[in-house]
């Protein structure tokens, strides 16, 4: 786990106070994550595909200004997870698939700029497996064609572009602190914004569309001088709040987040050398210029060869012990859930296709010690042995 003695006590002695439900420790867990990395406002919530909800309902609100509507056509990434898309279709939206660059795995701002239509309003980046996208020209494609920005950060915590945290690049984005992210609350999310009334939408939508944890009530009570104010509703809304004890655990986890990632990148640096030997059976994702990679893992595309194919060393790596994940969900375009809504493809998807077919990972978290590692290295080179004896 990434989490010790430190977190269990903290969650306890706040379970001990008997305030549970959200309140002081998650305002402060909030502020503290929003002020580490460079942001004004976080809102914390139960899940990073919560967060994604969040941000996008507030975005479609009526009453946010410079809002999106239902109809309007966003792009993303074909190479995403599911909880990118889905809260895309649950407020109306339409998502605009596009393809990957096969090096860094990351949206492609050539395929961005070919799939912008007049319904086209926004541009929804996902730095995957930590590596941030092309920060610059995703923003000169965005002005260019007046386009909103959200950022699906979800994987990349701590991972900066030219110095800058991700999700600070545009309207607003989102993080998760599930139980194996870089850092984690066990379940729970945050958005982080530097729009103020957005961040005010946000709290509403998170707790039942009540102003209960806006910051000006007055500009709602005001409005709406009939009602009684602690049981003022003005938008829609939905449940995702987080606990305390579970705020209280992150603000300790907050503090290890920089150590995590260091560990993270060395080990992933002791990977790539490693197996840098086996590149002509394998292609690895390469790091964005300029930028700091966080690694939620460790992916591999397998190349076309005569020894093996995917399917065959992810078998022979669980046999021994060592688990492998698909990259994501791969091109989620071809997924069936797909059927039941409408969107749209751009071009076509190969690399994203390839890396669906063809692509796998492990884990490079920081909680592996030095023998693991060496364990896995060693199984890797006992899978090459055994193939090239046959």
């Amino acid at each position: 786990p990434t989490f010790n003695s430190d977190e269990i006590i903290a969650f306890t002695k706040q379970m001990l106070t008997t305030n549970v439900t959200m309140g002081k420790t998650v305002k402060e867990f909030e502020e503290k994550y929003a002020r580490s990395y460079g942001y004004k406002y976080g809102v914390s919530n139960n899940s990073g595909s919560s967060a994604n909800l969040l941000m996008l309902s507030a975005l479609t609100s009526s009453i946010t200004e410079n809002n999106l509507k239902k109809g309007d056509e966003i792009i993303l990434p074909a190479l995403t997870w599911s909880t990118t898309v889905w809260p895309v279709i649950q407020c109306g939206l339409i998502p605009v698939y596009i393809d990957c660059e096969l090096d860094t795995f990351n949206m492609d701002p050539d395929k961005i700029e070919e799939a912008v239509s007049s319904k086209t309003k926004a541009i929804f980046s996902v730095p995957i497996y930590g590596n941030p996208c092309n920060m610059d020209a995703i923003l000169s494609i965005s002005e260019k064609h007046n386009l909103m920005l959200i950022e699906d950060c979800c994987e990349s915590m701590g991972a900066t572009y030219k110095g800058k945290s991700v999700g600070s690049f545009g309207r607003v984005g989102s993080f998760s602190f599930y139980y194996s992210h870089h850092i984690t609350t066990l379940e729970g999310g945050i958005c982080v914004t530097d729009d103020f009334d957005l961040a005010e939408m946000m709290r509403i939508i998170r707790a039942h569309g009540w102003i209960r944890q806006v910051e000006d009530k007055e500009k709602w009570t005001k409005k709406h001088p009939d009602f009684d104010p602690k049981f003022l509703f003005v938008n829609e809304g939905y449940n995702l709040r987080i606990t305390e004890p579970q705020a209280s655990m992150g603000l300790i986890q907050i503090d290890k987040l920089d150590g995590f990632i260091e560990k993270r990148i060395s080990n992933a640096s002791n990977y790539r050398s490693s197996f840098s030997k086996y590149s002509d059976f394998f292609s690895f994702q390469e790091t964005t210029k300029d930028a700091k990679n966080s690694h939620f893992g460790f992916p591999f595309v397998v190349k076309k060869n005569n020894f093996f194919n995917r399917d065959e060393i992810c078998k022979y790596l669980n046999d021994n012990g060592i688990e492998t994940r698909p990259i994501i969900a791969g091109n989620i375009a071809r997924q069936p859930a797909n059927n039941l809504f409408d969107h749209r493809i751009s071009g076509k998807l190969l690399n994203s296709d390839n890396i669906m077919d063809n692509g796998f990972s492990i884990g490079v978290h920081q909680s592996l010690c030095a023998e693991s590692i060496e364990y896995v290295k060693e199984v890797f080179d006992n899978f090459f042995k055994e193939r090239k004896a046959n």
